[in-house]
């Protein structure tokens, strides 16, 4: 699951929030119960679903197909480029010093090779092309290859790669050591559109939803009914997170520098209601 919980940890109350979330592969959603909210995690795919559901009792990782994708990537990378395989690849990855991290980046592993494979296979009509559905494909950016390097560059130059899991799951396919299975039976788990979900929640009965980038794909029509739905569900006050794979507007890509992810081009975390009438939302700039 690639998003940085941290984002919504950092902006959420310190426990005891009643979050609506989506399930997807349970990270998330395991992480608010750890901090001890009351967490309800939403997936329209039953098999997703069954897959949260296995990982947050303990469950291994299973390989989907934007994981194929990448490990084909790393492969090629790994067999033509000296910097992208084990051992130096590795090193990179302990590293512990964003600066360093920045340098090695620029110096060795994001070079001239890096930027054809990845041209190669993130433009139009390239592997990307194939894993998208149509719905979705018109949000990545036409240079995607371009916009992921200065994003992956942008991540390895402000947090340190030996705590930063999505770095590498992205560079090298594991976890870092010592990570631990996911754990969080008390999650409550909906199979369900979460569309459907917040329209026939009780009014205000919601702290905090994070949807991931649920608007990335569906028109206005879904986003006019999601944005009325949430201001229902959610309380004033509640917090709303939203990420995007889209590159920013003039306002900037919020969190997203922030979201250790890396994949993100824009996080948005807004204030309900933050005014005292009620009638005005509130974006918390990172």
């Amino acid at each position: 699951m690639y998003e940085d919980c941290g984002i919504e940890l950092g902006v959420l109350p310190s426990t005891g929030a009643r979050v609506l979330c989506i399930a997807s592969a349970g990270d998330t959603a395991a992480a608010l119960q750890h901090a001890g909210h009351d967490v309800t995690a939403v997936d329209v795919n039953p098999v997703q679903l069954a897959y949260a559901r296995g990982r947050l009792a303990g469950g291994a990782t299973a390989e989907g197909s934007a994981e194929t994708l990448m490990r084909l990537g790393r492969g090629t990378a790994g067999a033509l480029l000296p910097a992208w395989r084990g051992p130096a690849l590795r090193a990179f990855l302990a590293l512990d010093d964003p600066a360093e991290q920045a340098r090695r980046w620029r110096t060795a592993l994001d070079g001239p090779g890096l930027g054809l494979l990845m041209r190669l296979a993130l433009r139009p009509g390239g592997a990307l092309a194939v894993a998208l559905r149509p719905s979705f494909a018109h949000v990545v950016p036409a240079r995607f290859d371009e916009v992921l390097r200065r994003r992956l560059g942008r991540t390895v130059a402000r947090h340190p790669n030996t705590r930063n899991p999505w770095i590498w799951r992205l560079f090298a396919g594991v976890e870092p050591p010592g990570t631990q299975p996911l754990f969080a039976p008390d999650v409550r788990l909906v199979h369900a559109d979460v569309l459907d979900v917040l329209e026939q929640a009780p009014r205000a009965g919601y702290d905090a939803v994070t949807l991931s980038n649920v608007l990335d794909g569906p028109g206005p029509a879904f986003a006019s009914r999601l944005r009325a739905a949430v201001r229902r569900a959610v309380r004033p006050g509640g917090i709303v997170v939203l990420r995007s794979f889209g590159e920013p507007t003039a306002t900037g890509p919020g969190w997203a520098a922030q979201d250790r992810s890396a994949l993100w081009g824009v996080v948005r975390v807004v204030v309900l209601g933050a005014d005292p009438a009620g009638t005005k939302d509130r974006r918390i700039d990172p």
